[in-house]
């Protein structure tokens, strides 16, 4: 088994190799959910799904014509989804794109990482190495942990992304340390929180120092997609300052769960408010050589009881300020690159406006890993090839024009629990909503095989303007809403109903 450090050694020559044009390779798609056990609890039913959104990664393919990828994941991908994918290639790559795409699956439905599940599975382990054949090839994980780690010292490949011992960089804390140490701005607010006592002390701080705050969200350390926070209201309905003991009882008030994970290590800061508001996030690589690209900006749509939670986003961020954006966001990579940060990440921002329409922006948060954005990204990427344009706020397509989408992971509706995925890929079709290579345009469908779990799925809505994406992405949760009324329960649970196509 080799060490770690001498793998990654060998990253940058292999990653090299990921180009149009570039010599054989293989790369191991590891779409493993490292996450704390309260988090991957929350999800436990949606693994496979989530894990499935990362074959939009798969589009590479008819582009890197001698890459062939393996996809590692809990539960097999139907033929009709993986026959879906390749169908987005042109006609005379298909075949080859379906042959490059190799499936290993660990055949465990449980809330743990594929790459725990994968180091139970030495028969697993033995038909990626087979896969890889000795080919030069690399790991592309979802996050790196002494998991992913392990499995890349079996399988002596690398693995693009960065090491366990720098995970903390992506900690709440950290990232605010680093924050204004990169000159970025980042709310008024208090890291090492742990207990009852310093949350209070934190709230009581923050006060002093900014009077006029609402309410402060406090952050679990190590979390991610806004799971992990909590938002404590100073104020009552009315207006009113609330007192330093109203306070502490709303703070006592936190779940058992949630104090448990806030003793390893939270943050608390300032809910920033204005007249205007949203959520935008910055995607950023970090090449093995250390050179830093601004991939994107998005605009995150987060919803929840808090509005905590990510539930999509939109690209590319406000034009407003999508430039200042990137330009913050150049200068956390940059800090990060000299930490010994490699692959793919993400900054997350709040954006507020005054009165006279003047934003702000606050850097929020790190995450050393794929996220929410990554898969969209990959859809436009690989469908629409280009550059994105910081200085610009937009993507310029090969052919000099733009390209915009809106993006979900929880289009959801109970009555839609049981649809068929192949039957929504032909609504889809037969709509004339489906991506369309001729126009750039359309919709790529993801986490199908969530239908079945609690009627949810994914998609991408690729349009040439804002408001065309806008436009796709409603008329295709129309059309799937309006499949929904074509089927009938014919008998089964509550959860698990069976449907057939009414007849007309």
């Amino acid at each position: 088994m080799s060490d770690i450090r001498e793998l990654q050694r060998r990253l940058g020559a292999v990653w090299s190799m990921n180009r149009p044009g570039g010599p054989p390779h293989v790369i191991v798609a590891l779409p493993s959910f490292s996450l704390g056990e309260s988090i991957l609890s929350h999800y436990a039913t949606r693994i496979p799904a989530l894990e499935h959104r990362y074959l939009l990664a798969s589009l590479m393919l008819p582009r890197y014509e001698r890459c062939e990828m393996v996809f590692v994941c809990s539960e097999t991908p139907s033929t009709e989804v993986l026959e879906y994918y390749a169908g987005l290639a042109p006609a005379s790559r298909r075949t080859s794109c379906r042959e490059r795409l190799r499936i290993v699956t660990v055949d465990d439905l449980g809330a743990r990482s594929v790459a725990e599940k994968l180091l139970d599975r030495p028969e697993a382990l033995r038909r990626l190495r087979a896969e890889i054949g000795g080919r030069p090839a690399f790991i592309e994980p979802w996050n790196v942990t002494d998991h992913e780690v392990e499995v890349a010292t079996r399988l002596d490949t690398p693995i693009n992304g960065t090491l366990p011992e720098l995970w903390p960089l992506g900690y709440k804390g950290a990232g605010r340390r680093l924050f204004r140490q990169a000159g970025v701005p980042t709310p008024t607010g208090r890291e090492d929180v742990r207990t009852v006592d310093q949350v209070c002390a934190a709230i009581a701080a923050i006060r002093a120092e900014r009077p006029g705050s609402l309410g402060v969200v406090i952050k679990h350390d190590d979390s991610g997609a806004g799971d992990g926070n909590l938002v404590v209201e100073l104020c009552d309905v009315t207006g009113r300052r609330l007192t330093d003991a109203e306070i502490r009882a709303r703070v006592e008030a936190m779940p058992s769960w949630y104090r448990a994970d806030l003793a390893l290590g939270g943050v608390v800061e300032e809910l920033i408010t204005g007249a205007a508001a949203s959520s935008p996030s910055v995607q950023l690589d970090i090449s093995p050589y250390g050179d830093v690209t601004v991939l994107a900006t998005h605009e995150q749509v987060l919803g929840g009881p808090t509005h905590q939670i990510y539930s999509g986003c939109r690209f590319p961020a406000n034009p407003a300020y999508s430039p200042d954006l990137a330009a913050y966001a150049l200068g956390i990579g940059r800090a990060l690159a000299g930490l010994g940060v490699v692959g793919r990440l993400s900054a997350d921002f709040v954006a507020v406006a005054d009165a006279a329409g003047r934003w702000s922006l606050y850097a929020l948060e790190i995450n050393l890993r794929k996220g929410g954005t990554t898969h969209p990204y990959a859809a436009l990427r690989h469908l629409v090839p280009g550059r994105y344009q910081p200085g610009l706020g937009l993507w310029r397509a090969a052919d000099g024009t733009s390209r915009c989408y809106a993006s979900t992971d929880n289009l959801v509706d109970p009555a839609w629990l049981g649809l068929p995925p192949i039957d929504v890929i032909h609504a889809l079709t037969e709509t004339g909503l489906q991506f369309d290579r001729r126009t750039g345009t359309g919709v790529v469908l993801h986490m199908l095989s969530c239908l079945a779990v609690d009627g949810r799925l994914g998609l991408t809505a690729i349009g040439r303007t804002s408001e065309h994406a806008q436009h796709l992405y409603d008329e295709t949760a129309r059309m799937i809403a309006d499949l929904a009324q074509a089927y009938q329960p014919v008998y089964g649970s509550p959860t698990e109903p069976v449907r057939r196509k009414a007849r007309r």
